[in-house]
């Protein structure tokens, strides 16, 4: 359950500006890079990277997680309504719940954090035509923008709290990382 990708590739693929990329050193492990960026206040790109890092799967149970926090104990209905279809995927991440995140993501509208979660689900992976028409695979990164979107729509539900939601959200997606062995496979 690992990217396979290098710091390097990942920072371009998050299209991190060259100023933190030049945090970028052979003897400096992803971790470390990401302490890098959150010790030069740069947690917005380290949440970037982390999109990026992860496997699309975990990464969007780490968005939905962000979202569901933000949604608070009783949401709207149609937040609700994206949640549920968005953990449904994530659950069982077949074509017919992808689909159903998205709509469900589209009625609560792609600009919530509910919105981003199952607009990711639908960019993981299918085609984002028609079933009965010729495949349309998404963009290689179009998942992780929107799981990226996710997190930080998330955070600034309170704008006078974005920044420690922010340093929170950015280590339940570490501890992520943790989990599916992420960093071993950049260190080896």
């Amino acid at each position: 359950m690992r990217t396979g990708k290098s710091v390097g590739e990942i920072c371009e693929a998050a299209g991190l500006e060259a100023e933190v990329v030049a945090l970028v050193t052979p003897e400096r492990a992803p971790p470390a890079f990401v302490g890098a960026l959150r010790e030069g206040e740069k947690v917005i790109e380290a949440v970037g990277f982390l999109a990026h890092a992860l496997p699309v799967r975990e990464a969007i149970w780490w968005a939905w997680t962000c979202a569901r926090d933000s949604a608070g104990d009783e949401p709207a209905a149609k937040i609700q309504t994206a949640l549920d279809a968005t953990g449904r995927w994530i659950h069982e991440p077949s074509d017919e719940n992808r689909r159903a995140a998205y709509e469900a993501a589209q009625a609560a509208d792609i600009m919530t954090p509910a919105g981003s979660a199952g607009a990711a689900a639908f960019f993981s992976g299918g085609s984002m035509g028609p079933p009965d028409q010729p495949p349309m695979p998404p963009g290689e990164h179009m998942a992780a923008k929107a799981i990226f979107g996710c997190v930080v729509l998330a955070a600034g539900s309170e704008p006078e709290q974005m920044e420690p939601r922010l340093h929170g959200f950015l280590d339940r997606g570490l501890e992520v990382a943790e989990r599916v062995g992420l960093w071993h496979l950049q260190e080896g």
